[in-house]
């Protein structure tokens, strides 16, 4: 197997790929000396002779080129030299046709699979065909086409509707829904407003949009996604590792034993011809080509597919961990959970709800804090009003303080109204109950009485439940790892369907927790968002880093980094890294069975240098084929 070939990258068609045209050339030309030659010999044997060596030369000169400079270059007997070693024998032996024909198809089968391989690397590539070569940029306040990769970091320039964004940016003026799904994988349009981030290759949906730019061309998400997949197929599973080195060694031995049923007849006085057939016959039979092909195919086409949907798996021993999975286990905030706190509940104690959330609004909206913003929020939605609010003053850990209507308010916590002298007779069983729920309970009153309370969680994700389902259906225990106490932590396990959760963790206990994980099941992935979440998802199996595109931490962070904010890509990512651990265990056991026939068959002599080559091609494209299933139908 050539291996010179796996860093290129062919966009041309198949018949255009020089290796295998050339042997397909050479396949030709012997045909026609074997036709010219039989069954009536229409040219001279000279002549036949001479074409055959045409064919050999053309045929078998990329990889035995190849293979001559890794003897040279590295001191490596590859598989390359077995097969210059038995086309020289088959020569020497006046075999010239079987020479030619192990040429012809030794090549053929070494140039779909480069070609194969060569377009499974550069397929990632085409995602830049998405991007477009000229961008419409605004300076001076004049409009002006320029080339894509002249944009320069805080250029501004402008995307219409039905155009690409050429490179990263951050969006000036203007809203509208881009299509993201080249680099995120996600499939609905996302809505962009404002001062939100877009990406090089999504698609602008609707309005004009003004973006300033960035990052480089080089350097955009798009560009450095492509990289990081190219270098990610260039990384070997152990797998893989083991096989090369078993062929490196594995190989020198085919060849002295070849060399040793040629040698020991001479020595032994026995029938030489007979003995150099069967030495030439090893050589090709016990080339362990298949196998060497058996896992690469099978990883470069996983991790080409993953990160054509959004998911970078960052080598192929990531992807072989992903494939032995037995546990996943969650941050909470931000992966199964949203991030961003909304309003639950809102009870009345002396009036009605909108009556309540109307003074916490009135308050709230003087505030930054995320739940004074959720409250804001839900009241903004439901079309309440604002009161003017003076005296605001911030009650530092407990809440705020601020006169409305000529009456002190006070909106915080629980504690806080303790401490103000209330018991909390009427609502006691409220709390209790909210609080048992997970959600963080706010009171809103006077100092004279509650008037209500209002009732935040953080928001479960809605395809939360749904990728909990589906790791459980492929076996996997998931667990949650967070630092939020005890009941917001069984409220969130129990709504999603968690197996298990560890609360109040901080991030060296979380560390921790995956360690017992690996002991208790095995290999353990985690799922976090790659910066908070850092030391653990380094110390995991596999750590998967949400949400990454754009952000070097998290990619950086991970195993694996889902571009998106996608959480159901955690199951494709570990289905694909099953398939292609179970298609590359294939491949294995079916190449080593090839070996078991093919090496007795050629010491007793039961096979030509013909049909050795063919079984032995056949089996090769066969572990190519095999291996490009990865990527063939949809996880």
């Amino acid at each position: 197997m050539s291996n010179k070939a796996d860093n290129d990258i062919f966009e041309g068609k198949w018949y255009e790929h020089p290796p295998l045209r050339n042997a397909l050339i050479a396949g030709v030309i012997t045909g026609i000396a074997f036709l010219l030659a039989h069954p009536n010999r229409l040219i001279p044997h000279p002549i036949e002779v001479a074409i055959y060596i045409v064919a050999i030369v053309l045929g078998g000169y990329h990889w035995g080129r190849e293979g001559i400079e890794g003897l040279l270059e590295e001191k490596k007997v590859g598989i390359d030299i077995l097969m210059i070693a038995a086309a020289a024998g088959s020569a020497v032996l006046g075999m010239w046709d079987e020479a030619a024909f192990l040429v012809f198809l030794y090549g053929a089968a070494e140039g779909i699979e480069e070609y194969t391989y060569a377009k499974t690397r550069g397929s990632i590539r085409k995602l830049l065909d998405l991007v477009p070569k000229e961008a419409t940029v605004l300076r001076n306040g004049k409009e002006s086409v320029i080339m894509a990769e002249d944009l320069v970091v805080g250029d501004i320039f402008i995307v219409r509707p039905g155009e690409s964004v050429p490179t990263d940016g951050v969006i000036e003026k203007g809203r509208s829904s881009i299509d993201e799904a080249p680099v995120t994988g996600e499939s609905i349009p996302v809505e962009k407003k404002e001062g939100m981030k877009v990406f090089a290759g999504t698609i602008n949906q609707e309005g004009a949009l003004e973006i300033k730019t960035t990052a480089a061309f080089k350097d955009n998400t798009l560009s450095k996604m492509i990289h990081l997949v190219e270098e990610a197929q260039e990384k070997k599973g152990k797998a893989q590792l083991f096989i090369e080195k078993f062929g490196n060694r594995y190989t020198p031995v085919v060849l002295f034993v070849s060399f040793l049923l040629f040698v020991i007849p001479i020595l032994l006085g026995w029938d030489i011809s007979k003995w150099a057939i069967r030495a030439v016959v090893l050589l090709v039979a016990a080339a362990p080509c298949a196998l060497v092909m058996s896992t690469p195919i099978a990883i470069a086409a996983g991790i080409g597919i993953a990160g054509r949907n959004g998911v970078l798996i960052k080598g192929g021993m990531c992807l072989e961990d992903l494939g032995r999975i037995k546990a996943v286990a969650f941050d909470k905030t931000g992966t199964l959970t949203k991030g961003e706190p909304v309003v639950t509940d809102v009870i009345a104690l002396n009036g009605d709800e909108n009556g309540v959330l109307e003074i916490a609004y009135s308050v709230e909206r003087l505030s930054e804090h995320p739940l004074a913003q959720a409250i804001v929020k839900e009241a903004k939605n439901l079309g309440l009003k604002s009161c003017d609010v003076t005296n605001f003053e911030s009650l530092t850990g407990s809440g705020i303080k601020a006169t409305l209507d000529g009456e002190v308010t006070y909106i915080g916590k629980p504690e806080l109204f303790k401490e103000l002298g209330f018991n909390f007779e009427k609502t006691r069983s409220d709390i209790d109950k909210l609080t048992q729920e997970g959600k963080t309970v706010i009171l809103i009153g006077t100092s004279e009485k509650i008037e209500g309370i209002i009732a935040l969680r953080d928001e479960i994700r809605t395809e939360a439940k749904e990728i909990i389902g589906d790791l459980h259906a492929m076996g996997i225990k998931v667990i949650m790892l967070t630092g939020d106490n005890e009941n917001t932590a069984s409220a969130i396990s129990t709504e999603v369907g968690i197996d298990e959760f560890k609360a109040n963790l901080k991030p060296e206990d979380k560390i921790k927790s995956i360690e017992s994980l690996e002991l208790e099941y095995g290999a353990v992935a985690m799922v976090g968002d790659g910066v908070n979440d850092a030391p653990a998802l380094a110390r995991a199996t596999v750590g998967i880093a949400m949400g990454a595109a754009g952000t070097d931490a998290a990619i950086e962070a991970a195993d694996v980094a889902l571009m998106g904010d996608d959480i159901t890509k955690v199951s494709y990512a570990i289905r694909l890294g099953k398939r292609a651990k179970r298609i590359g265990l294939q491949n294995i056991v079916f190449s080593l069975l090839i070996l078991v026939v093919l090496i007795p068959s050629a010491l007793v002599g039961i096979m030509t240098v013909a049909i050795a080559v063919l079984f032995h091609e056949v089996s090769e494209l066969l572990a190519v084929a095999n291996g490009l299933r990865v990527a063939s139908r949809k996880i």
